[in-house]
């Protein structure tokens, strides 16, 4: 059954007409009145919505909620991706895997390595697009919960506006001998984890210091050397077996 994100309050019985980038979707698809669709909202816990098509006309389409859905297939734990900005469309594909994965959040890590800079207006653009590109992923893959796609930051400004709050983890992907494979390093449990990886090339030496002493323990995901767009998606699915 077709599902598209609604970012409106839903309740049973609602009739209304779709926001705009639903209702052109379900134009392209050729739904007619009578159809079935699923729709979430995206927020925390909501589960999701069988609705049924009731009008269409050139420019909306009307629905009305039928049953609610107590459906949720979230990662066992919050996991919160800290991923260094890889070039062109790799990183649309770093979001779209993510959420697929079950990211809670992702933020764009402006790092000394990254070939893509991003700054103002443009910036704010790019994190509208991957906003985007979590949507329509979790529309495909049967989520409920979107990721956040946070701003662009670079890591010393992300490290001075995020203290380690109790239970949550943090690990650096790390080519440095001594670093332990991920589940050993990170604790099973509840807590949030959060995953810090780098662009092409890796972090650099002070990057990766300054994040060993903010309490990112050094992990390894194996022999092989990862591109930057799967090393954190691999630590994503490994932590949702842990």
């Amino acid at each position: 059954m077709p599902r598209f994100h609604c970012p409106l309050p839903l309740v049973a019985g609602a009739q209304f007409d779709l926001p705009a980038g639903a209702a052109r979707h379900v134009q392209v698809l050729r739904l007619q009145p009578g159809d079935a669709i699923t729709l979430f909202n995206g927020a925390a816990a909501h589960g999701q919505w069988q609705a049924q098509i009731v009008e269409m006309g050139r420019s909306h389409v009307q629905v009305r909620l039928v049953a609610h859905e107590a459906l949720e297939c979230e990662h066992r734990r919050p996991v919160h991706l800290l991923a260094g900005i890889t070039a062109n469309e790799r990183m649309d594909w770093l979001v779209e895997k993510a959420t697929e994965l079950g990211a809670a959040s992702l933020t764009p890590l402006l790092a000394e390595r990254s070939v893509l800079k991003l700054k103002g207006e443009r910036g704010e653009k790019k994190r509208d697009h991957w906003q985007a590109v979590a949507v329509a992923a979790c529309e495909q893959c049967g989520r409920n919960q979107v990721p956040v796609i946070h701003p662009a930051v670079t890591l010393a400004q992300w490290l001075a506006a995020h203290p380690q709050p109790p239970h949550e983890s943090r690990a650096v992907l790390s080519l440095a001998a001594g670093s332990r494979p991920l589940l050993q390093a990170v604790p099973a449990g509840a807590g949030s984890v959060v995953v810090l990886s780098g662009p092409e090339g890796g972090l650099s030496p002070q990057e990766e210091a300054a994040a060993l002493a903010a309490g990112f323990a050094p992990i390894t995901l194996g022999p092989r050397v990862l591109r930057a767009e799967t090393a954190p998606l691999a630590a994503l699915a490994l932590l949702d077996q842990g």
